[in-house]
């Protein structure tokens, strides 16, 4: 997880977020009594890599975020925020936490992150060319999503449809099962994406 270049002093280093990411995923696990087995055969994950993230010692993809919030049954925008301080009304953009998948390619600004009393938040996405990010299964069955595309083109599949979503479209609808976003161009694609929980 990376935080934003320029970051206050008020803002955690990337090695704290790491470390507190890996401190909530355990606490997580210990709140519902589940063994590292448990969550394996429940996020289709190997009881190594668990243990091995809850420890901080390795940092976990998009694709491994997904699978564990979907066991969790919170979006990750919702686990981020877990890890950090309560977010202010007003959120200036040197604290809105970023989080990068160099593997795959995908970075994530949380411009509006989860707040109590609230079920919307916004997100910045910006895929690589190339970049190609599955979700088994959504965090919560019928998750309302909108996404504007700001630059680029990007693919997105739900609901067993792909999508062809261009600068200036905006795609909505609700999330039941899996989804797939793939950037199309040469040049990278960045866009909104306005999540509502049900």
């Amino acid at each position: 997880m990376k935080i934003p270049e320029g970051r206050s002093s008020q803002n955690p280093s990337p090695e704290d977020v790491e470390t507190r990411l890996a401190a909530r995923l355990a606490g997580l696990r210990a709140e519902r009594g589940w063994s590292l087995d448990d969550l394996a055969g429940r996020a289709g994950v190997s009881r190594s890599t668990l243990s091995r993230l809850e420890r901080a010692e390795i940092s976990p993809t998009a694709a491994l975020l997904g699978r564990l919030c979907t066991a969790f049954g919170r979006t990750m925008s919702q686990l981020l925020a877990e890890v950090e301080s309560e977010p202010p009304q007003l959120v200036h953009s040197g604290r809105q936490l970023v989080w990068r998948d160099e593997a795959s390619g995908f970075t994530r600004r949380s411009v509006s992150p989860p707040h109590p009393g609230l079920r919307g938040e916004i997100v910045e996405g910006v895929l690589r060319p190339g970049s190609d990010v599955s979700y088994e299964e959504p965090p919560l069955r019928g998750l309302e999503q909108h996404i504007w595309v700001l630059e680029g083109a990007l693919e997105v599949t739900a609901g067993g449809v792909e999508y062809e979503v261009g600068a200036g479209d905006c795609l909505r609808f609700r999330l039941w099962d899996r989804s797939r976003f793939r950037c199309l161009g040469p040049d990278p694609v960045r866009y909104a994406l306005m999540i509502v929980l049900p």
